[in-house]
C-alpha cells in the first residue's frame, strides 16, 4: 500500500469513527436549541467559573463540529452570543467556524478531490470555471448568502483550485455578517422558538442582494475598463 493511500485511508476511518460515535451515542442531541436553551444557565454559571476553560473548550467543540460538517454550527453560534456576548462571541465564532470550515476544505480535497473530479468532473466544470473567473469573489459572494449551507460550500471549494490562504480570509469575512446576525441572536436566546425565527424574508433578500454586490461590482469595473481602453484606442487612431 502506498504510503498516501494509507494517510488517507487512516484520515478516512478516523472521519467515519468519529461520525459514528455522535450517531451510536446521540451526542448530536446536545446540538439543538432545546438543548442549548434548557442548559442555558448552567452554562452560564460553567462560563463564570471558569472563563478561559469554557472559551477554549467551545472554540475546539465549534471547530470539531464544523470540520465534520455535522448540523449545529447555527446551534453553537447562539451558544457563543448567549454564553459570550456580542464582540466575545463574534470573535470566538468568527475565528472558530472559519478553522473548523477551511478543515473540512482541506479533507474534501485531501481524500475526495481527485475521485470526484474523475467521476464528476463534467459537472464540476461550471464551479472551477466560475471559480478561474471570478476567483475569491465567488466565494465571497457565496458566503455571504446563509440560504446556501455553509458545510456545502466547504466540501464544493476543496474540489476547486482554490488556495486554503485566499479560502481561509475570504471566508472569514465573507461569514462574518451572518455570524453577527447569529451572535446578537444568541444574546435573546430564551426567547428565541426556532432557527427560522432569525432569519426573516426580508433579512435573507438583504443577504442575497449583499452577495451578489461583489460580482456586480466587479462586472461593473471590468465594463468600466473595457469601455475606457476603447476609448483610448479610438483617441490613438485619431
Amino acid at each position: 500500500m502506498k504510503p498516501a493511500l494509507g494517510k488517507k485511508l487512516a484520515i478516512a476511518g478516523t472521519i467515519l469513527l468519529l461520525l459514528f460515535l455522535v450517531k451510536v451515542f446521540g451526542l448530536d442531541q446536545y446540538l439543538t436549541l432545546t438543548f442549548l436553551k434548557g442548559q442555558q444557565a448552567r452554562f452560564a454559571a460553567l462560563y463564570a467559573a471558569n472563563p478561559l476553560v469554557v472559551l477554549g473548550a467551545y472554540a475546539l467543540l465549534y471547530i470539531a463540529v464544523t470540520a465534520l460538517s455535522l448540523p449545529g454550527a447555527a446551534v453553537m453560534t447562539l451558544a457563543g452570543g448567549a454564553l459570550f456576548g456580542l464582540v466575545a462571541g463574534t470573535i470566538v465564532v468568527s475565528f472558530a467556524s472559519t478553522i473548523g470550515a477551511t478543515c473540512a476544505c482541506i479533507v474534501a480535497r485531501y481524500l475526495l478531490r481527485d475521485w470526484v473530479q474523475k467521476k464528476f468532473g463534467d459537472k464540476l466544470t461550471k464551479i472551477n470555471e466560475g471559480m478561474a473567473r471570478e476567483g475569491g469573489f465567488y466565494l465571497f459572494s457565496l458566503r455571504l448568502v446563509p440560504i446556501f449551507p455553509f458545510f456545502i460550500v466547504n466540501l464544493v471549494m476543496g474540489l476547486t483550485p482554490i488556495r486554503m490562504t485566499t479560502f481561509y480570509w475570504v471566508s472569514q469575512l465573507g461569514m462574518l455578517p451572518a455570524t453577527l446576525v447569529f451572535v446578537n441572536a444568541g444574546r435573546e436566546l430564551a426567547r428565541l422558538e426556532s432557527l427560522s425565527g432569525i432569519l426573516s424574508p426580508g433579512l435573507l433578500l438583504s443577504f442575497a442582494l449583499l452577495g451578489l454586490l461583489p460580482l456586480a461590482a466587479k462586472k461593473l469595473l471590468g465594463l468600466f475598463r473595457g469601455a475606457a481602453k476603447s476609448h483610448g484606442e479610438e483617441h490613438g487612431n485619431l
